[in-house]
């Protein structure tokens, strides 16, 4: 189970504001928990990512995504759709191209909508309500790069080995969004529609 299924597992009124002050923390007791969570105070955090997949209009056995790899803390490498914070002056779509470009070093352009993902976690005192919005991208150039400093490793995946190789049930859903929309793409439409000029230059 992945760490947001944890936190959406155990969240309470998933749609409403947190109070921060019903939840116990594990670890301690009622009267012990009680205190700090009821000064935590609750913060909403959004970004952006999503898949970039090369070979659309092609054969679908050599359609691949681009991942990122990230250690955990407990030394194991898991791999994820590259995804980061939605800037001031941003569109949730143009910074799923700026972090599919810096994480991965490719550049990419947006085509559809994936989906979002939401979930809770505590850090610094915080409890987060973080939502992720993705996106299917196009892949127009570039080559991988592990250069930024929060990701591990990059590789092209197979589409077909994406549900082996995503850490995230989350994420192994919206590559199966991913599939059916690739499935419906008409390849004249891609050739109509492609402007180099609306991803990261």
């Amino acid at each position: 189970m992945s760490p947001a299924e944890r936190a959406n597992r155990n969240r309470r009124n998933p749609r409403r504001r947190g109070s921060g002050g019903k939840s116990p923390v594990r670890g301690g007791s009622a009267s012990s928990a009680a205190t700090p969570h009821a000064r935590m105070r609750t913060v909403r955090e959004t970004s952006a990512g999503g898949l970039v997949v090369d070979g659309l209009g092609g054969p679908p056995d050599q359609l691949c995504a681009a991942l990122i790899g990230r250690t955990d803390r407990r030394g194991r490498l898991l791999w994820s759709l590259p995804k980061g914070h939605i800037e001031k002056g941003e569109t949730a779509e143009e910074t799923a191209m700026r972090e599919v470009h810096e994480e991965t070093g490719v550049r990419s352009r947006v085509l559809a909508e994936l989906g979002s993902i939401d979930y809770w976690f505590v850090t610094e005192g915080r409890r987060v309500h973080k939502t992720v919005h993705h996106y299917l991208l196009r892949y127009l150039g570039g080559e991988l790069s592990d250069a930024d400093i929060e990701v591990t490793e990059v590789a092209w995946v197979p589409l077909t080995e994406l549900r082996t190789r995503l850490a995230y049930a989350d994420e192994r859903k919206l590559a199966d969004i991913a599939d059916q929309l690739i499935a419906d793409i008409d390849p004249a439409w891609l050739k109509d529609a492609d402007d180099p000029g609306a991803a990261l230059g």
